[in-house]
């Protein structure tokens, strides 16, 4: 948690400002997050701002037990561990919704769900908070197609400063992380395989090529698997891609993306990573149906023996490698994204009236505010608009 403190800046200097004012006064915020020193970090600055913070996590094996233990000491409620079994980890969730929130901050889209679907007792109490991923705000915005999210929440997975960044860079960087340390194998001349291009996968696929792979990309949207072309990329489907891939990355936020079909098709050896939420991509229940037999073959990495006698290797059974083999993304760049999901707190706390329940995205300003933080804290210095300039381009003539 030092460590991760010192390579934020830009939460650091937001924590000043909260300390000063004490935003949070009197609110209860309820996080789940992937429990580890970054996201400690975040609970400790809403604290800081005045808030009763109680937290759980978001995967059950990304949470870091030292992290929880130290978090606990500095007065944030902790209902977490490393591989709880899914009743505690459901249990978890309860317990951290039974703290009565004012203010959410989900990953996901878990706490979101259990209070509507299983605690609407609580929802009264809610005044809003913020979501993380992609697959949380997909289920927020199935939740408000259908005309039932009870408050508002904000989209910070769709802010500029968090996409562009921790995405791209965050999830490109931290899943070679993981799948370089659960192998320890070479990259340079395999042919990796990118499910999704979607931010993440940009970012997975521009690594991967960066270490030295030949990088085919599978897509389900045109647009997407233009631009995956255009930008060097083989583009193929999947039962194609499945023939060729040394290494397949899942980024897409659905499941079954690898299914049943596809498992025949694999070379031996093959190695299957998940960076998506959840671990729905790659069809387990299939993978354990085809498969004559399996073992342990490092801590990671379970081996899948198939009838004709290939290997088929899943990283983390099939889980968030880069958190479960991992330490996620580097704190440089979750610093920007927690920034967001403090600031944007406080902006929800100020106007859900005025809001309503609706999904709506983090506020321009504060995304600009952000990336002026961290430019500061690198010490760059950009151009400003004189006025002149500002007027002629909000005039339609020349």
């Amino acid at each position: 948690m030092d460590w991760a403190r010192q390579h934020m800046p830009v939460l650091n200097r937001i924590r000043e400002e909260f300390i000063a004012k004490q935003p949070l006064a009197g609110q209860r915020v309820a996080i789940s997050l992937h429990l580890e020193a970054k996201t400690a970090c975040l609970a400790e600055l809403l604290k800081d701002a005045g808030a009763h913070v109680a937290i759980t996590g978001s995967n059950p094996l990304s949470t870091k037990d030292d992290v929880s233990a130290a978090l606990a000491e500095s007065g944030v409620t902790v209902y977490a561990k490393y591989d709880p079994s899914p009743e505690e980890y459901k249990e978890h969730l309860m317990l951290t919704l039974e703290t009565r929130p004012d203010l959410i901050i989900d990953d996901g889209g878990d706490l979101v769900s259990i209070l509507h679907a299983e605690r609407p007792d609580l929802l009264e109490q809610v005044k809003g908070g913020c979501e993380e991923t992609t697959t949380g705000i997909l289920r927020l915005r199935a939740l408000e197609k259908s005309g039932e999210l009870k408050f508002p929440m904000i989209a910070v997975n769709d802010a500029l400063s968090k996409f562009l960044f921790d995405n791209r860079y965050g999830t490109g960087q931290s899943v070679w992380d993981g799948i370089n340390k659960a192998t320890n194998l070479v990259v340079a001349g395999k042919t990796v395989v990118v499910v999704g291009y979607g931010w993440c996968g940009r970012g997975v696929a521009m690594r991967a090529q960066g270490l030295g792979a030949r990088v085919v990309v599978t897509e389900v949207d045109p647009i997407k698997a233009t631009e995956a072309h255009m930008d060097g990329f083989t583009v193929m489907p999947m039962a194609e891609a499945a023939k060729v891939a040394d290494m397949i990355v899942t980024v897409t936020g659905n499941k079954k993306v690898i299914s049943g079909e596809h498992f025949p098709l694999m070379k031996d050896k093959v190695i299957l990573a998940n960076a998506g939420h959840f671990d729905v991509e790659i069809d387990k229940l299939a993978l354990e149906e085809q498969a004559v037999g399996k073992r342990l073959v490092r801590r990671d990495i379970t081996e899948y023996q198939m009838d004709n006698g290939r290997r088929i290797h899943l990283l983390c059974d099939g889980r968030l490698v880069n958190l479960v083999a991992g330490d996620g993304h580097p704190a440089e760049i979750m610093d920007m994204t927690f920034a967001l999901q403090a600031m944007s707190l406080i902006f929800v706390m100020e106007n859900y009236q005025k809001i309503g329940p609706r999904v709506l995205d983090v506020p321009y300003h504060i995304d600009e505010q952000v990336a002026t933080y961290k430019l500061d804290s690198l010490g760059i210095q950009i151009d400003r608009m004189t006025s002149d300039q500002k007027e002629y381009l909000n005039t339609w003539k020349v």
